[in-house]
């Protein structure tokens, strides 16, 4: 084999693995995209599971209570929008809840309760985020 054909070869080589590697390249900055979002759901879900086991009463076998259901979905709506503040009845036109004064004014408490656990910051009055 002659030089020219030689070189011809490593050359197609060299593209051919210097393609792969990019393909590699490529693969690995997707997974740890990946890994990066699906660790922060994570951490949403611990932190989730965290306060309403803080809102059981001790000794008590968590069940899933009107309370405990509310509070849920309240944590998943700022885990869902972590950069956003709502008031209180945002949220309840958010999560399709009753937005008469009296069912407003339970959650504005919970929103209270979280906000003393740490979980939820108040950035105005009346408006909650998460905390970051």
């Amino acid at each position: 084999m002659n030089i020219t054909k030689l070189l011809a070869c490593l050359q197609a080589q060299h593209d051919q693995t210097a393609a792969r590697a990019r393909e590699l390249r490529d693969q690995i900055e997707h997974l740890t995209a990946t890994l990066a979002e699906t660790e922060a759901r994570l951490a949403d879900l611990d932190t989730t599971q965290k306060v309403i086991a803080e809102l059981a009463p001790a000794g008590a076998e968590p069940e899933p209570s009107e309370m405990n259901t509310a509070y849920q979905a309240i944590v998943n709506t700022f885990n869902q929008h972590p950069d956003q503040a709502f008031r209180a009845r945002e949220l309840h036109e958010l999560l399709g809840m009753p937005t008469h004064e009296a069912a407003v004014n339970i959650t504005r408490s919970r929103l209270g309760r979280l906000v003393r656990q740490g979980f939820l910051t108040q950035p105005g009055r009346g408006r909650y985020q998460k905390r970051t």
